[in-house]
């Protein structure tokens, strides 16, 4: 039994100027580390998988910015303006729907343009700052979700989750799992089912790996079997984490998840979404306006067996996500509480109390 909460799957070593990775894409099989110097890597490292979760895709996008912006030779302003908006742009561009990748991106962005008047070096140093700061901030994120999530459950409770919201997802705790290690830590003894979460099996790999490895009482199953679960009573809740959430609730969240959903909805179980305030995408007015990551058909067929699973040539339909809408979620619960529909209403007055 292990301390999953001490693995971290994204650091900065900044005396060797290169980004530590934890190589989920070998999760559960092999522990793997990768230390990445280029932008050209870290880009690799997002499309690839290798680092994934929203809040961890944006701490690598953060530290990957700053330690290209390091490298950075020429002492004209102007060049470093421009090295580092092209930088922000590559980045920005290795996946489209985990808004937490822009956020970061655009929070770095910030810190150059009030801080334009210092020394290239003084501003570099601040980046550096900046983009720690994200992570720390992170895991104090993670850890008030769990609050607020915890305070909705009762101990031994049957647990259902889909995907990956776990302490590799992010800087520590989790989104959908946080509540889940702040309740195993108080004797709750939850009883958790994980989704298998086709066709990238984060559910079985990662989600799987980190409860079981925490000594959680976790079962694995696979995605179609949610129902029959949910119907013999053996689910109380359903939470999970999203990659970007609407202004009108809509949630943006791995395939597979509005079909729990609309589930939980047929079973009167309650549906909750943990969500950083920095998924939440107010410029975005509904889930038909979030943009869908399509990828290639060889996840489906070939990538995860010895021996292709689809005859040749076949044609495939690979989305990423796809949206669950307001009115199936019973709740949104956000660092700074929990928000009940209507989520327009709620979503607004949050980030008017932010400013």
């Amino acid at each position: 039994m292990n301390d999953v909460l001490n693995f971290v799957s994204v650091r900065l070593d900044d005396e060797n100027s290169e980004l530590i990775i934890l190589d989920q894409s070998k999760l559960p099989n092999e522990l793997i580390y990768h230390h990445y110097k280029t932008k050209e890597e870290i880009f690799k490292a997002i499309t690839g998988l290798e680092v994934r979760g929203a809040p961890a895709i944006g701490i690598a996008a953060a530290y990957g910015l700053y330690l290209d912006i390091k490298k950075h030779e020429s002492s004209n302003p102007d060049d470093f303006v421009r090295h580092f908006q092209q930088t922000k742009d590559f980045l920005a561009s290795s996946r489209p729907t985990a808004v937490n990748l822009f956020w970061a991106l655009n929070r770095m962005e910030r810190c150059l343009v009030n801080n334009k008047d210092k020394s290239l070096m003084e501003i570099i140093n601040l980046l550096k700052i900046e983009s720690g700061n994200i992570r720390s901030e992170d895991e104090a994120v993670c850890f008030s979700i769990g609050e607020h999530a915890l305070s909705l459950l009762k101990p031994t409770m049957g647990l259902l989750t889909h995907c990956n919201a776990g302490t590799l997802a992010t800087a520590k705790y989790g989104t959908a799992l946080a509540p889940i290690y702040l309740g195993h830590k108080r004797g709750y003894n939850f009883r958790v089912y994980a989704d298998e979460t086709r066709p990238l099996l984060q559910g079985a790999r990662l989600t799987a790996w980190e409860l079981h490895e925490a000594g959680i009482d976790v079962t694995l199953i696979c995605d179609n079997m949610a129902s029959i679960v949910m119907k013999k009573g053996l689910v109380d809740a359903v939470l999970v984490g999203c990659d970007r959430v609407a202004a009108n609730g809509d949630t943006a969240n791995k395939i597979g998840t509005s079909g729990v959903a609309i589930l939980a909805k047929r079973y009167g179980i309650p549906f909750y979404v943990c969500a950083p305030l920095s998924t939440i995408d107010i410029q975005t007015a509904c889930g038909n306006d979030i943009e869908i990551e399509l990828r290639k058909g060889e996840e489906i067929t070939t990538t995860w067996y010895q021996k292709p699973m689809a005859p040749s040539g076949v044609k495939t339909y690979n989305p990423a996500f796809d949206v669950t809408d307001a009115d199936l979620i019973t709740a949104i619960i956000t660092e700074k509480g929990i928000l009940y529909p209507p989520y327009n209403n709620g979503i607004r007055k949050l980030f008017e109390g932010d400013k």
